[in-house]
């Protein structure tokens, strides 16, 4: 079985073909990077014109490189949401028009699940109970299931996505964009310890997070220096925010895993590329009572790989056909991992 994927969620235009949900024939990326930069952040307009210009001359380069004919394709799995509203109309709607053209079923796709999913694409097997953790700019969840057909949110952020604050600390910092690596660069050379930022909701008692907080923290710490006529300390500031940042998350994942006893424990989304995050984890889940998978940066990362594989599970139960499934910014969990 032969699953052509299609990412288009918010400013990384991407396809890829996966067969039988587990290994990948091919996978492409186009980033927009460069035209997002200049005005700090993700601009929905240019990113949804930039998919429209990008996607059909990306898919039909993967196709002649893959050798692979829509003959062999057994469906069109597409990112339905959540997202930027234009820049997933452009998957959707190319994915339902190939999938009519080609007559195979199209297959709407929650962009957060398939994060979930992305490590069996090296691999790996889910075995239950799992706590997953997601990890994005526009998102940070934690998730518990007991199966493929049964999970559910335990908590996720009341304020900024952990991706988000990254995003404006570094803009703070004059640090730039994308503001995840830029942080993470400037903290190689930093001490985390120099000032004693605040981990909010560390010790909640639920699985809720919130980065706002400690992204203001930043702000009056800069602008007190500043006002001092010091230089900033942008190394230092950079390394106390992400040891802050990493904290709270490891921390709530480490207590939601305990809770709920999980074997299997899944992180995915964006920032998990950050190695600081990376390290401190794999830290936290040395034991071998849980075993920790955690994709590789470029599956971390948006991509349609991640689509197609689980647009693969999803047909495999019997799904797919959904030709009423619009593009969703604001998709809910709904129930189980597909």
């Amino acid at each position: 079985m032969i699953v052509l994927g299609i990412e288009t969620s918010c400013d990384e235009t991407a396809v890829a073909l996966v067969k039988d949900g587990t290994e990948i024939l091919a996978s492409m990326v186009s980033t927009q990077l460069d035209l997002h930069r200049p005005f700090g952040g993700v601009v929905p307009e240019i990113a949804s014109r930039a998919h429209l210009e990008t996607l059909i001359p990306l898919l039909r380069e993967m196709l002649e490189n893959a050798g692979v004919k829509r003959e062999e394709v057994d469906a069109i799995a597409f990112t339905r949401g959540p997202g930027l509203i234009g820049a997933l109309l452009v998957g959707v709607s190319l994915g339902k028009a190939l999938a009519y053209a080609w007559g195979v079923p199209p297959i709407g796709v929650n962009h957060l699940k398939a994060h979930l999913y992305a490590p069996c694409l090296e691999g790996n097997i889910l075995k239950f109970p799992l706590v997953g953790l997601i990890v994005s700019g526009g998102h940070t969840l934690l998730v518990e299931a007991d199966s493929w057909d049964s999970a559910r949110i335990l908590g996720g952020t009341r304020d900024d996505a952990a991706g988000e604050a990254f995003d404006k600390v570094a803009s703070l910092l004059g640090l730039g964009f994308p503001g995840g690596p830029a942080v993470e660069r400037a903290a190689r050379d930093g001490d985390p310890g120099r000032f004693q930022l605040p981990r909010p909701m560390l010790k909640s008692g639920d699985y809720d997070f919130s980065f706002s907080g400690v992204k203001t923290a930043v702000r009056y710490l800069v602008e007190r220096i500043e006002r001092e006529g010091q230089p900033v300390p942008t190394a230092d500031i950079a390394a106390g925010f992400q040891a802050a940042a990493v904290e709270v998350l490891v921390a709530k994942l480490k207590c939601a895993a305990e809770s709920f006893r999980a074997r299997t424990v899944v992180l995915g989304g964006g920032v998990v590329r950050n190695g600081e995050l990376r390290r401190r984890v794999q830290e936290a889940f040395a034991s071998p009572e849980q075993e920790l998978l955690i994709s590789s940066p470029d599956l971390c990362s948006d991509n349609a790989a991640m689509i197609a594989g689980l647009g693969c599970r999803i047909l495999e139960e019997g799904g797919g056909g959904e030709w009423g499934a619009d593009a969703d910014p604001n998709l809910g969990w709904g129930v189980g991992l597909f």
